[in-house]
């Protein structure tokens, strides 16, 4: 959905779209155990019953399903997270996404909440070895308790979650689990009752990430995104919109969409209002305000304790995951087509006219006039709008004044 979305408000035209390797089954064990990958690579739907036992000690079964290509997703996630890194390591690029990733409940042998791989943990690992300090952002209702786990004893990695917490899955991430060892009050978490609305998180997440910031001064951020946090989703139990978590987790390419959506191949998913964004619900909010100046105080207080950006030995610099991309787009002969590669990563400029695809009735058209999709109205909607009444009867009128003429002529002939 979201990839139907960028293809057709045509955004995918201001990034640049990079098709990263396939993870191997080496790199993913950096943070998962040998057997744990193994398992992955060798179980499919026609030959779980012999991986039963494995099954049981892994998690399998629940809500993480055997199913197939399942390491083949689990490659291209990893691999995905991992790209990222390592082209903001080699400062290729400000800001990198991964759709298929942000798994982050998964743990070192156990799957969880739909997570069968950590991408998250593999790619701020990536991200250690050209950085001193990594924050870790966490805005997906459940707690992110795979990548806490991870970092739980180290400085090098602060891990923010802002969470559902009690009852809710997984049940981890209360106030007073802050780490452990040299990671002592390195995790900071923010545990939030139902119903939280776009002003309550606007007003604690702000001055919370402007404290994290301050004290810990990361020079990279992972960023993990959920929509299960927005307003009407079937798993979550928070009344945030999209506008809301823009507002904290700003808009990467600086880009206004208009709120009626383009139609694309999943546009029955988005009823009954078919707006890109959402209303927020009539879900009582239990956050007071009391409780939010609460718990923020509490964590300005374990915030102060730190010391000031914790300092990393020298030492030897990792190789990268991923090699370097060789060539060089000057040297590339320019009677041989351009590879799609190539293509992908070309962003259009503001001032350019649109490719072929959107040409339409005047020829080639530049975002200026350009005129965004329209739902087809029902024949009710048409009846009830005058424009299109007019437009009925206009046509209808044309179609009556040839046959009228044809008559005419008949009547001079005979």
């Amino acid at each position: 959905m979201t990839h139907n979305l960028l293809l057709n408000y045509s955004l995918y035209r201001k990034m640049g779209i990079h098709r990263p390797h396939k993870a191997n089954a080496e790199e993913m064990t950096c943070s998962h155990s040998n057997d744990y990958i193994k398992f992955l690579h060798s179980t499919r739907p026609d030959n779980m019953s012999e991986y039963s036992k494995q099954m049981q000690r892994f998690n399998i079964g629940e809500d993480c399903l055997v199913f197939d290509g399942l390491f083949e997703f689990c490659q291209l996630s990893t691999g995905g997270s991992v790209a990222s890194a390592v082209k903001l390591n080699k400062q290729q690029t400000d800001i990198a996404v991964n759709w298929a990733g942000g798994l982050h409940h998964e743990k070192k042998s156990e799957a969880s909440g739909f997570c069968d791989v950590n991408d998250v943990v593999l790619a701020i690992l990536e991200l250690l070895k050209y950085h001193q300090r990594v924050l870790c952002i966490d805005i997906d209702i459940p707690h992110g308790d795979g990548v806490e786990e991870a970092f739980y004893t180290t400085d090098r990695v602060m891990t923010v979650s802002f969470h559902n917490y009690g009852e809710y899955f997984p049940g981890t991430g209360a106030l007073w689990d802050i780490g452990a060892g040299k990671g002592k009050y390195y995790a900071v978490n923010y545990p939030l009752r139902d119903g939280i609305e776009d002003d309550s998180c606007e007003i604690i997440f702000k001055p919370i990430m402007s404290k994290v910031m301050e004290m810990f001064q990361p020079s990279a951020v992972a960023l993990q995104c959920g929509s299960d946090s927005l307003s009407g989703d079937r798993l979550g139990c928070f009344s945030l919109t999209i506008k809301g978590n823009a507002k904290c987790t700003a808009v990467a390419l600086d880009t206004e969409i208009p709120t009626e959506l383009p139609y694309n191949d999943y546009f029955e998913y988005f009823g009954p209002d078919f707006k890109l964004h959402i209303s927020p619900s009539n879900m009582t909010n239990q956050n007071t305000n009391e409780y939010l100046e609460k718990i923020k105080q509490r964590l300005f207080e374990n915030l102060r304790v730190l010391p000031h950006a914790p300092e990393v030995q020298m030492q030897a610099i990792p190789e990268d995951k991923i090699p370097e991309e060789s060539g060089d787009e000057d040297e590339e002969d320019p009677e041989q087509r351009i590879s799609i590669c190539s293509s992908d990563k070309r962003t259009a400029c503001e001032e350019e006219f649109s490719d072929s695809e959107e040409e339409g009735e005047g020829g080639r058209k530049n975002s200026s006039n350009f005129k965004k999709a329209k739902r087809v109205k029902t024949e009710d909607e048409k009846e009830k709008d005058p424009e299109e009444k007019k437009e009925v009867t206009e046509e209808k009128t044309k179609e009556e004044k040839p046959e009228a003429k044809g008559v005419n002529e008949e009547v001079k002939l005979a």
